[in-house]
């Protein structure tokens, strides 16, 4: 049986003249978001807020991880002026600091690390002042992808961890917990990008193995986090092992604190690019 959803975690539905024009940009511009393809709770608020985070490369995964409601199915082909989109969408939007994110595409020799370096490009050429944050796959830790990204030079590198050891293959299955930290590793090493992970909570972690995984992320030299609680998107999806209170989030920025991160953005509805901003500005 499923658990009711606290009150604190529902949001209402917000239709104005804002979220209208934002759904207008990204339609003309034939794109996709996170908000809409993974059902971000945080949608109206970042629309009211004229911000979306674009998601590139299709809206079809190659991996089938059990929290996200993305479909994995056969990718569609890349569209080669979605670059070009992105970066009209963001000079229409007026966007100074733009968050990109995409499926994952194992089909593609570099996993598409080239498709996010052209879209930063595109987007520098019109919008030379707004600073770009990406959020990747772990392009299976292939170094020469890693080197792409890195010549693009966006301003923040984002990796999402997701789920701590003990339940990592549970929740991504085609994942690889140490290939995530050692991506996140090869970015701070070999460049002076900041870089970022997040963490999901409510998949059946406790405390002491969350602590683990800030650490390994911190000995891996993240320098932002996210943590927010899971939400199951369906019934097909891994069901929530836990909702945590709102005064244990508290306690989970002790915790970040303790480990040695110190830019973090922690609470029910946090998401990777929530306010993704104000905390890369820290």
């Amino acid at each position: 049986m499923r658990q009711r959803l606290p009150e604190y975690l529902k949001r209402p539905i917000i239709d104005t003249e804002k979220t209208r024009e934002v759904r207008k940009i990204l339609k003309v511009n034939m794109l996709n978001t996170v908000c809409e393809n993974a059902r971000c709770p945080n949608k109206n608020e970042c629309y009211t807020n004229h911000t979306a985070t674009f998601l590139i490369m299709g809206s079809n995964c190659t991996r089938n991880c059990k929290y996200c409601n993305i479909s994995c199915a056969k990718p569609e082909p890349l569209d080669m002026k979605e670059p070009e989109h992105i970066a009209l969408a963001v000079k229409a939007l007026g966007l100074k600091y733009a968050v990109l994110t995409s499926v994952t595409r194992d089909d593609l020799h570099d996993g598409g690390a080239q498709h996010f370096a052209d879209c930063i490009t595109e987007i520098r050429k019109i919008s030379p002042d707004t600073k770009i944050e990406i959020l990747t796959p772990d392009f299976k830790g292939d170094e020469k992808a890693l080197d792409i990204i890195i010549k693009a030079n966006p301003e923040v590198f984002n990796h999402n961890i997701e789920a701590v050891r003990n339940v990592f293959k549970t929740a991504r299955p085609q994942g690889n917990y140490d290939i995530s930290l050692k991506v996140l590793k090869y970015i701070k090493d070999n460049s002076q990008i900041k870089t970022k992970s997040g963490l999901m909570i409510g998949l059946g972690e406790n405390f002491e193995q969350i602590k683990e995984t800030l650490t390994d992320l911190h000995d891996a030299g993240c320098d932002i986090l996210t943590i927010g609680q899971y939400i199951q998107p369906s019934k097909e999806h891994l069901p929530v092992a836990k909702y945590y209170e709102l005064s244990e989030y508290e306690e989970l920025k002790k915790l970040a604190k303790s480990v040695g991160i110190t830019q973090y953005k922690i609470g029910p509805l946090v998401r990777s690019s929530y306010h993704a901003a104000s905390l890369a500005e820290k």
